[in-house]
Formats: C-alpha cells, structure tokens, sequence
C-alpha cells in the first residue's frame, strides 16, 4: 500500500476493520502470525503512536467546541518541545484545510446539546489525527453516518491529503461511483481471504478477464460485492449455456469466494505483488523467526502535562453538561428540604430516639444511592479512553486522577455540604460547631467510599445496566448489616463479620456516636448523672434514657475514638477501591 487512496472494500463480516487494525497496530498481537512491514523493515511498537486512527465511532468530546478538542490533541501529542502559541497556530492551519472555519468555535455535541454535523464532527476526528502529520493515516469506514454527499466531500478531503505523500488506508462498504474513482488501490476481502489487490483502475479489467463483466451504467463498487456475493446477474452475457452449466457445477462444489480467491491467487496482480514481497524479505534474513512485538504506548508529554489537560477537560465536561451537573445539585436541596421538614425539630423524648436514628439511617443510606451514578464515569467514555490512551494521548494514570479531580471532588463533596447545611438544622441535631461539622465530613467520607465501590464495580465494564444492578445488590446487603434494620450484638456469629464490609454502618455509626451523646430523653426532673466512660460501667434504671445507653444496647461506645474509627475505616476502604478501580483500568483489554 503506498502514498495514496488504499482502500479496503468487501461485503459486511469479510474482516475489513480486522486487518485494518492489525495494520494500524490496534490488534492484539497475541495469536496473529506473519509481519507487517513499514518501508521494508518491522513496525515499530509504538506505531500506533506515530500513526493516525480515524475510528468509525465519533471520539471526540461533546461538550468541548472543535478548536478545544483539536487543540487537546495538539497539547498531549506534540511533545514539549514544540510551544503553545505553535500548537495554536497549528490547529488554526488544521481548522482552515478541512474547513471548519465557521464551526470551530462551536461545541460538536451530545444527546442534550446541539452541535455541528454529522460531516464536519467526522472531519474533526480526522484533524484530532493530523494534528501530529502522521506519513499514515488509518480510517474506519470514515462514510458510516453520512449521506452521500458528506461522504463524497469527506473523501475529496482524504485525497487532497493524500496529494500531499500521505498513505492513507480506509475500509469502505458500499461507496458511491464519485467515491470510487478517488482510489488508487483497492484491496477486495471476502471472508477474511483477498480476492484482489491492486490498482484500482485495473480492477474492472481482471474482474473481466476470469469472466465478470461489469454491466454499462453500474457501480464499479456494487458490481464487486454481487460477485463476491455469487449475483448470476454479474457473469458475462457473453458466456454460453454450456458454460454456465459448467460453472454452476463448479459453484457447488467450491463456494464463489474460494473460487475467486483462488483464480486471484494465479493472477499477474498477485504474481506482482508476490515478487515486491520476495524483494523485502532479502533483508530480513532471520526475522521471520522473530515475534511480533508486544505493542507499547509512547507519549509526547510528561505526566503533569497530561493531568493538567485531561483535568481541564474533565471540568469543562462537568460545567458544561447541566443533566450531570446543575441537576444534582437542585435534586439535594430538594431532597434535603423534604427530609428536613419530615423530621423538622426532632424532640428529646423517647420518640426522640427513633427520629434521630432514622433521620441518620435515612441520611446515610441517600449518600450511598446517589453515589450510583458514578457508574458512567469510566463506562460513558470508555471508546475514547481506549482510542486516546492507545493513540498516547495520557497515561492511564493520569486520566484516573483527572477524573477524581473532575468529578468525585466536586460532584460528590458539594452535594455533601449542601445536604449536611440543610438536613442538620431543620432537624434539630446537636447545636455545637464541632458535631456539625463531624456530621459534614462524615456523609463526605460515606459519599466518597460508595462512589470509589461504584468505580471498583464499573471500571471496565460495558454495560451500565450490569453495573448498576450489581452495586444495587451490594448495597442492599450492606444496609441490611447497617445497625438499624437487625440488632448486630444479636446476629449469629457466623455471619456478624459482614458487618466489617457495610460503608452504611460505619456512616451511621459515627454519626450515632456523634448525635446521641451527652443526651438524655428522659424529661427535665429526672436526676443527671455524669457521662458513661464505657459500657462496661454499670448504670442505674434512670439512666436508661440516656444516649449513651442506647449506644450501649447497639454495641457502639460512647467515646471519641468509636467516632473517629468508623472515618479510619471508611477511609481505607476509599484507598481500596480506588486502586481496585485503577487496577482494572490498567489491565482492562485496549486492543480487540
């Protein structure tokens, strides 16, 4: 394949986009044989880094307009050397050869937001590409989506690149006759087997010499696939009866493609190529006996450099998309006002008691539901993690990061706060500075500790539905083991040890131990007596109205350290889930 329009064409399953990705270094090494050869000597490992990939599916990022997705890709992928004020002036020089001049500062959109077409977002995700002028620019099916006129003008862009010495490798299926004399060479798959490859001139010429004519006035490219296709209509009408006969005989015996597979095998296309390949090898000498390659990413910039710009992103992303953002919040301040007002001035009497848990249980367990839709993080964006982290735009570390400063810092402790501000005194909790703000950092930590479980689960994933349905079972049974719903001094010893693996319980813990001591629901004659040390410490019949005594009959103690323990707990389950999270990002399979 060399400098020009080498395109890929065959029925739907003939293995087009495979072979595009083994050629682009996008397949997994591990089962492949035979060597992919760039000007003559092996494909370096990192090809895929010094290559561009147009994917079939749009990646670029909705919310961000054109230019800021281009020059994201300029600032990852061309290296340090080069300055900013150049990368801007090399983005404005892509902008102004695809002709996105007017749209550039618009944003190319998502479900909720308007953005350009279908056409001008495909050309954005080619200049993502060209940003590095890469000598090989690999696409996938880059007319999937478009009507023919975009098509048409989107390849008309590809061929003036091409002009330019560009080798330029894309499968197609099905393009038009205006599209088809854009190629210089056409490789015809059919099953995973060749049935030509050559210039794409000459291929109507061979097609005709083993006995397929093209009829006047058809695509060149349609008239291929009702071949490969085993269409009668596309044999010549020159043939006699007998023949025919002969050849449908044949048919039965070996299928169409077998057939042309075979025939092009003996062709002086193949012959030609044949000789090129036996040029090649020479040099090589022992290399085929080498493996291929494991494939590596390489990267342009250092590691603060691409948290800096994946970390913009991820804020840009989260301010400018109102479902994730303004929504979540109204949505607490809602909720917050109706659970205030349902246990609005909670008294100190023994309906205090139930109240309060109840109020704390309730506050507990909406910090961990609503920490579910943390579930999206990794799996929204996961073709375009894989597309740019195998492309060496960052490093999965640092896209791990950016997402937790983008998102768990804000989208999980504003929240918090808003919920902790409302709730604490409309209910009529503690009036002291320092339980309220005990109260705040614990639904901060309870927060943080489901979503971190939610990005544990989720992280290379697919399916949201799978996702939300597992983190749904795990947390009913944690709120079963929470404190409220069973008595856990009672529950059997055998199975009192998941109660260690309840984020609800060390929530609601904590802030039992916060609220209910040095209280007492007794009425204002009973005689005060000073406050229990421990549970261990005997009481009298008055002092079973007291808070302490509660915590007691739960198998809480009534100190400080049985406060601060649960927010050690909860902590170290953030720290385990994440690197969980971060795990399974790292080994999650980026190659198909």
């Amino acid at each position: 394949m060399k400098p020009g329009m080498n395109a890929i064409l065959g029925p739907t399953g003939s293995g087009k986009s495979s072979l595009l990705d083994v050629l682009a270094a996008r397949k997994d090494p591990a089962g492949l044989s035979g060597d992919v050869l760039i000007d003559g000597i092996p494909q370096p490992p990192n090809f895929k880094c010094i290559s561009g990939y147009v994917v079939q599916d749009d990646v670029v990022m909705g919310t961000m307009t054109v230019r800021e997705n281009l020059l994201f890709s300029a600032a990852l992928r061309l290296p340090d050397t080069i300055s900013f004020q150049e990368k801007k002036e090399r983005v404005t020089q892509i902008i102004s050869e695809l002709g996105l001049n007017k749209v550039a500062d618009m944003k190319v959109g998502t479900e909720l937001i308007r953005g350009v077409s279908g056409g001008e977002r495909k050309r954005t995700n080619i200049g993502m590409e060209l940003i590095t002028e890469p000598p090989v620019l690999f696409l996938d099916e880059p007319t999937t989506g478009l009507d023919a006129s975009t098509a048409n003008a989107v390849l008309l862009l590809l061929k003036r690149l091409s002009r330019r010495g560009r080798t330029i490798i894309f499968s197609i299926h099905q393009p038009r006759y205006s599209i088809f004399k854009l190629f210089d060479s056409l490789t015809l798959l059919a099953l995973g087997k060749v049935m030509y490859h050559g210039p794409a001139k000459e291929a109507l010429e061979y097609f005709r010499s083993i006995g397929y004519e093209c009829e006047p006035f058809n695509n060149p490219a349609d008239f291929f696939l009702d071949v490969i296709n085993g269409d009668s209509t596309a044999v010549a009408a020159s043939k006699e009866t007998g023949n025919e006969n002969n050849t449908e005989q044949e048919c039965k015996e070996k299928t169409v493609v077998d057939l042309l597979h075979e025939k092009y095998l003996i062709s002086s296309q193949c012959q030609t190529t044949m000789q090129e390949l036996k040029k090649l090898e020479k040099p090589q000498g022992n290399s085929k006996k080498q493996r291929r390659h494991i494939n590596q990413v390489t990267y342009a910039n250092g590691f603060f450099t691409q948290l800096y710009w994946v970390s913009q992103r991820s804020l840009k992303n989260l301010i400018r998309n109102p479902q994730a953002s303004v929504a979540q919040v109204l949505v607490t301040v809602v909720l917050a006002l109706i659970v205030g007002a349902i246990f609005f001035g909670v008294k100190e009497d023994q309906s205090g008691i139930q109240n309060r848990v109840g109020s704390l249980f309730f506050v507990t367990t909406n910090q961990c539901f609503s920490s579910v839709s943390a579930i999206e993080l990794f799996i929204r964006d996961k073709k375009l993690f894989v597309h740019q982290y195998t492309s060496g735009y960052y490093r999965v570390s640092a896209y791990f990061l950016a997402l937790m400063i983008g998102d768990l810092i804000p989208m999980r402790t504003m929240p918090a706060i808003i919920f902790s501000c409302i709730t604490y005194w409309m209910i009529g909790y503690q009036a002291i500075a320092g339980r309220f703000f005990f109260f705040m950092l614990t639904l901060i930590c309870v927060s943080y500790t489901a979503t971190s479980m939610s990005l544990a689960i989720s992280a290379g994933m697919d399916v949201v539905a799978i996702a939300n349905l597992l983190i749904t079972i795990c947390f009913v049974f944690m709120l079963i083991f929470s404190g409220l719903l069973v008595n856990l001094p009672s529950v059997m010893d055998w199975l009192n040890w998941l109660k260690y693996f309840s984020i609800p319980r060390y929530g609601l813990t904590a802030l039992q131990v916060n609220e209910f001591r040095d209280l007492k629901f007794c009425g204002d004659n009973t005689t005060v007596y000073p406050p229990m040390p421990s549970c261990s410490q005997s009481s009298q019949l008055e002092r079973t109205c007291y808070g302490e005594t509660y915590l007691c009959s739960q198998g809480i103690e009534p100190t400080n350290w049985a406060m601060w323990e649960n927010i050690v707990a909860l902590f170290c389950m953030i720290v385990i889930f994440l690197l969980i999270a971060y795990s399974k990002l790292q080994f999650m399979k980026k190659f198909t």
